[in-house]
């Protein structure tokens, strides 16, 4: 059964977001589920992911990406957590210079390959978008079979995303930390791939680069369209006019639709772009530096650089520090 969006159609208004929000996520809870199967990939194909994990963790070294215990054992060693995430955001509203209005995030005591949700009551006056994972950055965050039947490329940059993560290497605001993790993790994967001399997939890693700054830079002019659309109508009619864009941005509107398969476009809009603003805001920005000539070590260095109540803001200047420093420099 496909899932059903409606409006609350309860007498009593609940004005309480984050009330709201935690009766959303017990109906997501107590919805049917696919529950992994052990063994359902294949003993080979874990171990095979284990090896993997352990040679990218010791290559990250190499960059300065401490390793952490992030994605370090199989599922069934121990306890495992899947999660899930929720983001909402006011209605008509964007996170363009701050962090998404309200983020929730809670471990699942099994790993769920994937949480089927039966019906998603829209939150009075928010937007919201929901993702659910078993990869994130705590040692808890067991190595599935979906996982390990991921391409090889995808497999790599989530390792050393996860181990961007450790506070050893970034401790900054959510927001400010995936912007920046993101493109870091892309540009290691297809470095990873360059080492190694596997051309193949290096054109893999590349074309996923490629495709991160396309969706960047659409995403970024989407918003201040978007900004412009919502301060002029009605929210409603305005999240009519945005979607309606969408498709004048090709590469983000793509990543968009498959991304929020199962949830209503209308009610994830503002949540899914200020979401996908803390992944996306500077991953051309990061992307073109690494083009410059500068090792990506001293990049990673560099960036470690930013202080930990980095802001949107303060953000922009550091970034446009470093592409003031590096313009002029040879190899």
């Amino acid at each position: 059964m496909n899932p059903i969006f409606s409006n609350m159609s309860s007498p009593r208004r609940v004005g309480d977001a984050w009330l709201v929000a935690i009766v959303f996520l017990l109906l997501s809870l107590n919805a049917c589920t696919l529950v992994e199967r052990p063994g359902s990939y294949g003993a080979e194909g874990l171990c095979e992911t284990g090896d993997l994990i352990q040679e990218v963790k010791a290559f990250g070294r190499t960059l300065g990406i401490e390793p952490t215990d992030a994605l370090s054992r199989p599922t069934g060693e121990g306890r495992a957590l899947s999660m899930l995430w929720l983001w909402l955001q006011r209605a008509g509203t964007l996170a363009r210079n701050r962090a998404v209005d309200i983020r929730m995030a809670v471990g699942l005591s099994s790993i769920k390959e994937r949480t089927k949700i039966e019906q998603i009551y829209r939150v009075e006056g928010y937007s919201v978008y929901y993702r659910q994972g078993n990869e994130f950055s705590d040692p808890r965050s067991a190595v599935t079979p979906s996982f390990a039947a991921e391409g090889i490329v995808r497999r790599v940059n989530v390792i050393l995303h996860e181990d961007l993560h450790g506070d050893v290497n970034f401790d900054l605001p959510w927001d400010i930390e995936e912007a920046v993790v993101t493109p870091l993790g892309a540009l290691a994967a297809a470095e990873y791939f360059r080492r190694k001399g596997d051309l193949e997939n290096l054109m893999r890693a590349q074309s996923a680069l490629d495709e991160g700054k396309q969706i960047s830079r659409e995403l970024l002019k989407l918003v201040n369209e978007a900004e412009a659309i919502f301060q002029n109508l009605t929210a409603e009619a305005a999240k009519e006019k945005v979607l309606a864009l969408l498709p004048t941005y090709p590469a983000y509107h793509r990543m968009f639709q498959r991304q929020i398969v199962g949830q209503h476009p209308a009610t994830v809009l503002e949540a899914k772009f200020s979401h996908d603003l803390a992944y996306f805001r500077y991953f051309e920005a990061i992307a073109i530096l690494a083009e410059k000539p500068l090792a990506l070590d001293v990049l990673i260095a560099e960036l470690k650089k930013l202080p930990r109540d980095a802001t949107p803001e303060t953000t922009d200047r550091f970034l446009g520090a470093l592409e003031t420093k590096y313009s002029g420099a040879t190899q």
